[in-house]
């Protein structure tokens, strides 16, 4: 039996296995498909990570991967299926092998939150993408719409217009929640255009894949639908927490309850990054969760006090 499975290899998951590794408990990190990084890695540009200012989200993940390779974390590659509650044993049963431990952290992070309109589903993967920086490159020189008005909405049509020819940025106001730093670099590139006030209402395609977004104005009741190649929905997250529904108390939008010490309500189960309930999540936030979070786990081992 372990001590710790963490399960999740996102900034703080790597973290906590860095720390989990320095603190000598026997502890496996849990990844899906060999790909640690979470959500970074769809980020082109990580500006605000202490040091390594401008980097890119996939390198700064391979660094803190090679960081932890370097110390000797243990990591293995499956999908979990289910989490049990066993008293002083947790079950983790995966999709290759059956894992036993006395503690475990969740840092599954959070994932892309879907439009649910029609024809997003049909066209996924032929047009519909949630990862700019993952498939721009297939629309260069072409014309596509970002749907959202938030920091990533807005990362994502500035990466996207240094290779397409035109970049609708399609928002419900008629201002964007973006810091004013992006806003800033948004307005300045030329084959940007707003579309103000406005939702997406369907995706349309001809022959299998996207031929453009259908959008309703809300102030002035109309439609139309703007012809693009290629859709990218930035419209927030949802936590990746199901696993843990009937395990652990969630609020109501499925985070769960946790705070800087990331006790759950269940003795044994903790929580980290971007999964917890939280006012900030960032890249430095996460990494902050996954440190401070070994010490409670290091308590919690040694004392068996909750």
């Amino acid at each position: 039996m372990k001590d710790l499975i963490i399960i999740g290899s996102g900034p703080a998951g790597l973290t906590a296995g860095i720390y989990a590794e320095r603190a000598k408990m026997d502890t496996i990190v849990i990844e899906r498909n060999y790909m640690s990084g979470g959500q970074i890695i769809d980020t082109y540009e990580v500006d605000n990570y202490p040091g390594l200012p401008g980097i890119n989200g996939f390198d700064l993940a391979q660094k803190m991967r090679e960081h932890a390779d370097k110390l000797g974390v243990n990591f293995v590659n499956a999908e979990v299926k289910r989490v049990e509650d066993l008293g002083d044993v947790k079950r983790i049963y995966t999709d290759k092998e059956v894992y036993e431990a006395k503690a475990v952290l969740f840092t599954s992070g959070a994932g892309h939150s879907k439009l649910g309109i029609p024809g997003e589903d049909t066209y996924g993967g032929k047009g519909v993408s949630y990862c700019a920086t993952c498939d721009g490159a297939f629309y260069r020189g072409k014309d596509v719409a970002v749907i959202g008005g938030g920091n990533v909405a807005v990362e994502d049509a500035i990466f996207l217009a240094r290779g397409s020819r035109k970049v609708y940025v399609v928002h419900r106001r008629d201002e964007l929640r973006a810091i004013k730093s992006l806003q800033e670099q948004l307005f300045a590139m030329d084959n940007i255009e707003m579309v103000w006030d406005s939702v997406a209402t369907e995706i349309v395609g001809n022959d299998g894949k996207t031929s453009g977004v259908r959008v309703h104005n809300k102030k002035t009741g109309t439609d139309k639908v703007l012809p693009v190649d290629g859709v990218f929905v930035a419209v927030g997250i949802v936590p990746n927490t199901e696993l843990f529904k009937g395990i652990c108390a969630m609020d109501d939008r499925g985070y769960i309850i946790a705070g800087e010490d990331g006790k759950t309500n269940t003795p044994g189960f903790f929580v980290a990054g971007d999964a917890r309930t939280k006012q900030v999540r960032q890249v430095a936030t996460a990494v902050g969760d996954g440190a401070s979070v070994v010490s409670s786990i290091d308590r919690y081992l040694t004392t068996g006090e909750w």
